[in-house]
C-alpha cells in the first residue's frame, strides 16, 4: 500500500464524517449518516444494532469491500479513499482477515488448501504456505484435520478453518461478521474464546458485528448503531 501523503500517528483506523448512500433520487437510501469512529491497535470491539442500523455497511467500509459516499476512512494514517482498487486489494490482502457467518469455504477443497488460499494470493512459496497453514490449523485446534473437506467437518470445525484462514496472513485486524450466527451455544463459546485468545496473545485487533449480547460480552468495547449513526460507545471493564 502506498500513498502520496505520509501516514500520521493516531488510531489504527478512523472513520470521520462517513456517509453511505445507496441508489439515487427518490430510490436512495442513506445507510450511514456521518459516523465518527476510531479504533486503536489491539482493541476488541463489538458493533451491535438492529437490521438496517448501518453496522454491516460500516464493517464493509472498514474491510475495503465498499467505499464511503462522503467522509474519510484512514488506516494507519493513510487516506483509504485516495487508494485505487489495486491498492485497496493489497490492504485487504495484507492487513485484514475476514470471518463470516456462512464460513465461505471451498466445498471440494481440503481444510489445508482452504487456509492456504490467501497465502497463494500473497505469492508465498509453497513450502512456507504449507507450514503456515498447518500452524494456523493447529492454532484453532484442528491439528490432524488438514485433509478433511468441509462436508467432513462439523459447523464448529468449519468455522475454525475459516478463522485459521483469516489469521494465516498475520493480519492487523480480524473482521468478524456474525461469526457465531450458525453455531450452537457451546460451539459459539469455543469460537469466541478462540477469537479472544488471538486478540490477547497475538495482538490482533478484532472488530466484530453481532446481534447477540452474550457474544458482545467478550469484547472490551461495544458500539451500538441506530439509523445510520453511532448511538453509544461503551467500554466493558469486565470483558473476557
Amino acid at each position: 500500500m502506498s500513498d502520496a501523503s505520509a501516514p500520521t500517528h493516531g488510531p489504527l483506523l478512523e472513520l470521520a464524517g462517513v456517509t453511505k448512500v445507496y441508489g439515487k433520487g427518490s430510490a436512495s437510501m442513506q445507510a450511514l449518516r456521518g459516523i465518527n469512529l476510531a479504533i486503536e491497535e489491539g482493541e476488541f470491539v463489538a458493533i451491535m444494532g438492529a437490521s438496517g442500523s448501518g453496522k454491516s455497511t460500516a464493517m464493509n467500509i472498514i474491510g475495503c469491500l465498499d467505499t464511503p459516499t462522503s467522509g474519510n476512512y484512514r488506516f494507519r494514517g493513510f487516506e483509504v479513499g485516495q487508494l485505487n482498487r489495486d491498492q485497496r486489494a493489497l490492504l485487504r490482502r495484507h492487513e485484514l482477515g475476514f470471518v463470516f457467518q456462512g464460513f465461505n469455504l471451498l466445498a471440494r477443497t481440503s481444510a489445508l488448501e482452504n487456509v492456504e488460499l490467501p497465502l497463494i494470493y500473497q505469492g508465498i512459496p509453497i513450502a512456507e504456505r504449507h507450514n503456515r497453514a498447518r500452524a494456523a490449523l493447529a492454532d484453532v485446534g484442528l491439528d490432524g484435520w488438514e485433509h478433511h473437506t468441509p462436508s467432513e467437518l462439523s459447523g464448529g470445525q468449519q468455522q475454525r478453518v475459516a478463522i485459521a484462514r483469516a489469521i494465516v496472513t498475520r493480519p492487523a485486524i480480524l473482521l468478524a461478521d456474525e461469526p457465531t450466527g450458525n453455531l450452537d451455544t457451546a460451539r459459539s463459546q469455543e469460537v469466541m474464546e478462540m477469537i479472544t485468545r488471538f486478540n490477547r496473545d497475538k495482538g490482533i485487533t478484532v472488530v466484530m458485528v453481532t446481534h447477540e449480547p452474550d457474544m458482545a460480552a467478550y469484547a472490551r468495547r461495544v458500539i451500538h448503531f441506530r439509523d445510520g449513526l453511532v448511538e453509544s460507545d461503551t467500554a466493558q471493564t469486565g470483558a473476557a
